[in-house]
């Protein structure tokens, strides 16, 4: 297992002026970041790719799709086209810095709803839209983690189950699926069970609390969590994900408005103690 941080905390482009934190990040006992990809280039990705290295953390990648000019279910021909573009551009980002999983909601546009449920259409448009995601991926070597978002952010895609069946048919080896803990607890009815039922389709790990804020402060069920996860046979990143107020566009687009932890280092600091330990404790007991 693998304890990662989330950039999110702070940026969404990581740059040399972030060395002193990714520093202290590194010296808390974290493995690897989460590196946000919006813009910029490969070459950016890949210069950012030696820092990691010289600084000795691992990472894998997040984006997002806010803009509905590319929302990927679309029923115009282009805005599809221009979503694929942004992902293949993404996808080689992170295949530059040396991100192996590219992970987020990734399959329609954050915040944007119709006023009911998925279609057929929609669905048949996200499986075509995603299966050259995903051939792409392949070429370079990146699997995607699928988010399944709450109902207040999104709709293709809420639970696991509904999740997983997509990714199902969607049937590319690229295209699979991330568990986050906040948004389990919003949408699932069994948490536990939703993560046990699709575990084969699970490459990545969110570690949110309810809150979005400490990992360990609030009522996600960590201690069945953990113990879940284990006894799966997950042994890849547990990222921590926590939002804060210091950046206005992704702080509107996850609803934050307040402060949920009296700095960044509770989160990452406590955040890490609470994965550690937790882990350790959902062990499975020696057989004498």
């Amino acid at each position: 297992m693998k304890i990662g941080m989330c950039m999110f905390l702070w940026t969404t482009n990581v740059t040399a002026k972030h060395e002193p934190l990714l520093r202290d990040i590194k010296a808390t006992g974290f493995d690897g970041v989460e590196i946000p990809i919006f813009e910029g280039a490969p070459d950016d990705y890949r210069r950012l790719g030696e820092m990691l290295d010289r600084l000795g953390l691992e990472r894998t990648a997040v984006s997002a799709m806010g803009d509905p000019a590319m929302n990927l279910i679309s029923p115009d021909a282009a805005t599809r086209k221009a979503g694929i573009a942004y992902m293949k551009n993404a996808i080689d980002c992170a295949a530059a810095l040396g991100a192996n999983r590219l992970s987020g909601p990734l399959h329609s546009t954050l915040g944007a709803f119709s006023g009911s449920g998925p279609t057929a259409a929609e669905k048949k448009r996200s499986v075509a839209s995603q299966r050259a995601i995903g051939d792409h991926a392949g070429k370079r070597g990146v699997t995607i983690g699928l988010e399944a978002l709450n109902r207040f952010e999104c709709y293709l895609a809420n639970t696991m189950d509904d999740l997983c069946a997509h990714i199902e048919e969607i049937d590319r080896p690229h295209i699979k699926a991330m568990y986050d803990t906040f948004h389990a607890n919003i949408e699932e009815a069994d948490p536990i069970g939703a993560y046990t039922r699709n575990v084969r389709n699970i490459v990545h790990i969110h570690i949110s609390e309810n809150d979005r804020g400490v990992p360990g402060r609030g009522n996600i069920p960590w201690k069945e969590t953990f113990a879940a996860i284990r006894a799966s046979g997950y042994d890849d990143w547990l990222t921590i994900e926590s939002f804060g107020r210091s950046l206005k566009d992704l702080a509107a687009a996850t609803k934050v408005w307040r402060d949920f932890a009296e700095s960044p280092e509770a989160v990452y600091r406590d955040g890490y103690k609470h994965i550690r330990d937790g882990w350790k404790k959902a062990r499975p007991a020696a057989r004498g």
